[in-house]
């Protein structure tokens, strides 16, 4: 079975994610957890071009998979579980609760360097956030993204077939907490145990610093409980709650052009509306 999905890399991510977003999509067609203003026909088309514009740019100056680029790293001896001939049943997952954890930690960084965050803010300077959110970002913060994977897969010794469903769960994940999906309390309260759901990664979109500055976690809800990040509401409650950055609320923003310069303009707003608590 994992020769056949090495082999059909690019079908097996292709087939998940569309998946997952016709899913999600439906979802939140049926059961919609906030009422949207900036309604899809304003936002969907930039941020799907965007996610089409991150794939071109990684097969461009990246022309190899994450899952081929282990199995290359594999043959060449590299990485912490090579030193050990570790069986698949524990090499897989404890590489797979690894790069969740390096996404977790990266995620943070993004969010704490100036430069970094620059490119990252394009992500949540959308004014609503939904299951294409869930895939908005800027085609140079995803090319260093993969980058920092290429190097932790090559540190750990990540085996191929673990890369390939931990891209998968992770797209998939993202997908699903991005989402405007709504839950039952009970079933939100017992998933995020284990996995970030919609309205606990909601939080993390809001324009309140102390709440943007928490919920990092894209897949296991474990880190952001471990390392102190966890809020479970935002203090204006899921509904009342303001999606967005306070100095790119213009609508103007949702447009591709200026989500593809956002991180070259300066924000000008004022330090302390920047950094509402």
């Amino acid at each position: 079975m994992s020769d056949f999905l090495l082999a059909h890399v690019t079908g097996v991510r292709l087939g998940a994610f569309a998946s997952v977003v016709i899913l999600m999509a439906l979802w939140e067609f049926l059961a919609p957890r906030r009422v949207q203003i900036h309604g899809r026909a304003r936002r969907w088309p930039s941020n799907v071009l965007i996610v089409a514009i991150d794939a071109v740019a990684v097969r461009l100056l990246i022309p190899i998979s994450l899952a081929e680029f282990a199995a290359w790293s594999a043959s060449h001896g590299w990485g912490l579980l090579n030193l050990w001939a570790l069986p698949a049943m524990l090499s897989v997952p404890l590489a797979i609760l690894l790069l969740d954890l390096v996404i977790y930690a990266q995620h943070r960084i993004f969010h704490a360097v100036p430069l970094l965050w620059r490119l990252h803010r394009m992500h949540h300077s959308d004014l609503e956030i939904d299951v294409t959110t869930g895939a908005r970002f800027h085609p140079i913060e995803i090319v260093l993204s993969v980058l920092l994977k290429m190097a932790v897969i090559a540190l750990l010794g990540a085996p191929a077939i673990a890369v390939l469903v931990f891209e998968v769960l992770l797209n998939a994940t993202s997908m699903f907490n991005h989402s405007n999906a709504r839950m039952p309390d009970w079933l939100d309260a017992l998933v995020r145990r284990l996995v970030v759901t919609p309205d606990m990664h909601r939080v993390h979109h809001s324009v309140v610093f102390k709440e943007t500055n928490s919920n990092f976690g894209f897949n296991l809800s474990l880190w952001d409980r471990l390392f102190g990040t966890y809020r479970p509401e935002p203090k204006a409650g899921q509904l009342g709650m303001t999606i967005g950055i306070p100095s790119f609320r213009d609508p103007a923003e949702l447009r591709l052009d200026r989500m593809l310069t956002q991180p070259f303009r300066d924000d000008r707003t004022p330090s302390t509306a920047r950094r509402i608590s």
